[in-house]
């Protein structure tokens, strides 16, 4: 993981075709691959990966992996955005994101209560579709720089978010047998956080590339050449104030900083926003139909060429 995550991270600086990018995404996904394996065929194995033959738990981890893809990362560049376009103290970036929060703590109360009525898979639809138009539109007001005409769709997307979450990571867990619910948890939690780091990854190496390439056609309206443009976006970059602004034509330099940083992040909010309806056509196919009605089977994933069966219980409440 930590190989794979590293190839894609430093992407931007090593080149897309070096060896050190193609190496790590390479063996990275050997040494997955051979822990699968290694997995499957030991008699005490580390994490039961037959638990993944469940279709309906693999889906639920699917989602999950690409919802943390966008939420996770969200933190970081929205906040950025903030700092950077809008001239927000960190302060206020922090009230930036609470906006987004408002939309999530509430949608995600009506979450639960559909995964107790229907199951996951009418909220996971739901709050895919809703966050996929929620950040499309968000993404396409960054530019204007004015917050009182994004807010409404940081709302949208929060909700959408607020729906999906909960109930993927409950329904997996129910999937499991109840003796192994902290190994499942332990799995959910390895998918989101991969999930997190490898969105946080492409998209912050998609970032660094397009400011890059903005910087220097918004830089040249004013003078500057490419050499400096590409010095000043590396210092952006890197969370550096450029005091390559002041002087002559400092407002002018810091205006298309503005500018070219939030071409940048709209770019990256309309991949979320491409993540978003990628989930929501997934959770359409694959995302079960209905409640998890009985426990699972405690030998299902141990013996997986018996017939599992679940165990007796008093009542028909569901699990």
């Amino acid at each position: 993981m930590a190989l794979s995550v590293l190839g894609l991270q430093q992407a931007s600086d090593w080149g897309w075709g070096s060896p050190q990018t193609i190496g790590s995404l390479i063996v990275g996904t050997l040494l997955l691959i051979a822990f699968f394996v290694h997995e499957l065929r030991t008699e005490d194995p580390l994490i039961r990966v037959r638990i993944f033959t469940d279709r309906s738990f693999a889906a639920d981890n699917v989602v999950l992996l690409l919802l943390s893809a966008v939420f996770i990362p969200l933190f970081f560049f929205s906040s950025t955005y903030a700092q950077l376009s809008l001239g927000q103290s960190a302060a206020d970036a922090g009230t930036y994101l609470l906006i987004f929060f408002g939309g999530f703590a509430v949608a995600s109360q009506f979450g639960g209560r559909i995964l107790d009525q229907q199951g996951a898979r009418p909220a996971i639809v739901l709050g895919a579709a809703l966050s996929a138009v929620g950040f499309y539109l968000w993404a396409g007001e960054m530019t204007d720089l004015n917050v009182s005409a994004q807010w409404p769709y940081i709302v949208m997307a929060g909700a959408g978010i607020g729906l999906v979450l909960g109930p993927a990571n409950t329904d997996a867990i129910n999937r499991a047998p109840a003796s192994t619910y902290g190994e499942a948890t332990g799995i959910t939690q390895t998918i989101r956080n991969y999930g997190a780091s490898v969105g946080l990854a492409i998209m912050g190496t998609i970032l660094i590339t397009q400011n890059r390439v903005n910087l220097e056609g918004t830089l040249g309206k004013v003078g500057i050449g490419r050499e400096q443009a590409d010095a000043i976006a590396a210092e952006v970059a890197g969370g550096g104030s450029s005091a390559r602004t002041g002087g002559a034509g400092g407002a002018e330099i810091f205006r298309a900083i503005q500018d070219a940083y939030a071409q940048s992040t709209q770019t990256i909010f309309y991949v979320m926003a491409g993540i978003m309806a990628a989930v929501f056509i997934f959770s359409i196919i694959f995302v079960p139909r209905g409640k998890v009605e009985a426990p699972v089977a405690e030998d299902k994933f141990d013996n997986p060429d018996e017939p599992a069966q679940a165990p007796a219980r008093g009542d028909s409440a569901p699990a």
